[in-house]
């Protein structure tokens, strides 16, 4: 019998600009969970930020846990969970589909792996609402996520996940504030209509950006990073940002975008410039009022790792 269930999630960085709500890539920053079977349910949280996590039923791990067992018509076992947290809440870089990912991962593990990993991924997508920060921290990598629609003979509605290449010379450098802001708040600056040339705009640009993650092609890479759809409404809500966006421009990055919904903010440089860009994006932000922790990260290959212990 399974006793216990360790599994290791990475963070994520969603949209890249333009691929607003569809591409994202996992990063070398991870929260860790671990379940093991135990009489009551019990919810133990260590590490950044924790002392904010729920530890009732209503922890997003545990929803995510219960919600694996009721999908394949079983009753959840009793089990203590371990969270140890080194993603930021509300940060931009997918803390909640690290909890949704490690949930679903360590109840399928713990009831014999029902589910295949799609099914795991169609179910993290269901639970998280999109799939742009599910689906990289599930799977690893940098990946485009295509709904299909199921209008052709013998294929089901679902998803279609591509793997992006992304070249070894280029570098993310993440910058997390010392504040959020919520993904609710983020959407509700949106407008829900967007005009045609916008809409074209963002097509071209998407496009260019896969092929400059793919080649390295440092212009094509400057050029992709413009995004309509969603940056321009949400850069008033991150203090700092034009400042931050030049700097880090003016100190050899092809770009500085919006991780996800904000407001940690994501640059692409190369490795030469990688310690420029940090410490320009640094004193720019420092200058706003703004107290950020700004690294260079890699891309982790790898999404979703579990080790198994058996009693």
């Amino acid at each position: 019998m399974t006793h216990s269930v360790s599994v290791s999630v990475p963070a994520t960085t969603a949209n890249l600009g333009p691929g607003f709500d569809c591409l994202g890539a996992a990063l070398t920053l991870y929260n860790q969970f671990k379940f093991t079977h135990q009489e009551k349910v019990a919810i133990r949280v260590t590490g950044t930020e924790s002392d904010r996590v729920r530890t009732d039923a209503s922890n997003l791990v545990y929803r995510s846990f219960v919600k694996l067992y009721e999908h394949i018509g079983q009753t959840p076992p009793s089990v203590h969970i371990d969270i140890a947290m080194d993603v930021p809440l509300a940060r931009g870089l997918g803390s909640s589909a690290t909890a949704i990912v490690g949930g679903l991962v360590g109840a399928n593990l713990l009831a014999g792996e029902p589910l295949d990993t799609n099914a795991v991924m169609e179910l993290a997508i269901s639970l998280e609402g999109h799939p742009d920060n599910v689906v990289p921290a599930l799977l690893g990598g940098c990946r485009l996520a295509a709904s299909v629609e199921g209008n052709q003979p013998q294929r089901h509605k679902g998803w279609e996940i591509c793997d992006v290449p992304w070249h070894e010379s280029i570098v993310p450098v993440v910058a997390i504030p010392d504040f959020e802001l919520s993904t609710a708040e983020a959407r509700r600056v949106l407008p829900n209509e967007v005009s045609r040339a916008d809409a074209i705009f963002n097509t071209a640009h998407l496009g260019l950006l896969l092929r400059g993650l793919e080649t390295g092609n440092e212009a094509w890479i400057q050029g992709a990073l413009q995004d309509r759809l969603h940056q321009p409404y949400r850069q008033a809500l991150i203090r700092g940002y034009e400042a931050v966006q030049q700097a880090a421009i003016a100190a050899g990055a092809y770009g500085l975008v919006i991780s996800g919904a904000g407001p940690t903010l994501l640059a692409l440089t190369n490795q030469r410039q990688a310690e420029a860009v940090i410490r320009a994006i640094a004193q720019a932000w420092q200058q706003a009022g703004v107290n950020p922790h700004v690294r260079s990260l890699e891309i982790d290959k790898s999404g979703a790792r579990s080790t198994i212990e058996v009693a």
